[in-house]
């Protein structure tokens, strides 16, 4: 098989990351236009478009550049894969983690656009407490868990629905509704609507996330100490 060039994975993150982020604004936008009193059911929606569009992403892009969508991802991609030589090196997982955290910012911005709202909107919406920090530590973990469990026994295949569906229930059962993503979650900074998060508590989001990293790749190399070739698919 050709080897893919760099720029055409990087531009698979940055689209792959942005039409993520577009999809859990606008779908949280669209939420609150259609169901403005019942707090339950726009999340619903917002957790079922995520959890649909997600899939089909990953399925778009995972060819091309493994559809990470996910600087914790690409973190233990290289992390994991980094004895034998089969993951990211170092120079990629930065341009990755450039591509996706670019491409989430611009994401918010489209679905704002979409929305007829201002382009930048920081979001005063705060989040910052100890048990949104553990929901993201949990979130994380169980993201990380489930991809290389799934490429480390031979079922990539699965990663578009299995993927999705964690992210669309990992929604409802997480304090945090599972931002589960650095990129992500920096991209919701920059819109003040029901997706969103407080520039202010982005940094503890973040360093739950990177928590969450380090015990979800403990627990790979614990239960899948042998590698195989990754990654059909990734994350949120």
């Amino acid at each position: 098989m050709h080897r893919i060039t760099w720029w055409r994975r990087l531009l698979a993150e940055f689209l792959g990351t942005a039409l993520l982020v577009t999809a859990v604004v606008g779908s949280g936008i669209m939420a609150v236009e259609l169901s403005p009193n019942d707090v339950g059911l726009q999340l619903l929606e917002n957790s079922v478009a995520t959890a649909f569009a997600l899939g089909a992403l990953i399925l778009m892009f995972g060819p091309v550049s493994g559809a990470h969508f996910n600087p914790v991802v690409s973190a233990a991609d290289w992390f994991l894969s980094r004895r034998t030589g089969t993951g990211l090196t170092v120079k990629g997982l930065i341009g990755y983690a450039a591509a996706q955290t670019t491409g989430a910012i611009t994401g918010s911005i489209l679905a704002n656009l979409m929305f007829g709202l201002a382009p930048v909107t920081f979001s005063a919406k705060d989040r910052a407490a100890g048990h949104l920090w553990l929901g993201e530590v949990v979130a994380v973990a169980g993201l990380l868990l489930l991809i290389f469990a799934l490429g480390r026994s031979g079922r990539a295949a699965v990663a578009p629905a299995a993927v999705g569906a964690y992210i669309g229930a990992a929604y409802w059962f997480t304090s945090s509704t599972s931002f589960a993503n650095p990129a992500v979650t920096i991209g919701r900074a920059f819109t003040d609507t029901f997706a969103g998060i407080a520039p202010a508590s982005v940094p503890g989001f973040v360093i739950a996330q990177l928590a969450g990293l380090i015990i979800g790749a403990g627990l790979v190399l614990a239960l899948y100490p042998t590698a195989r070739p990754i990654l059909q698919g990734s994350s949120s």
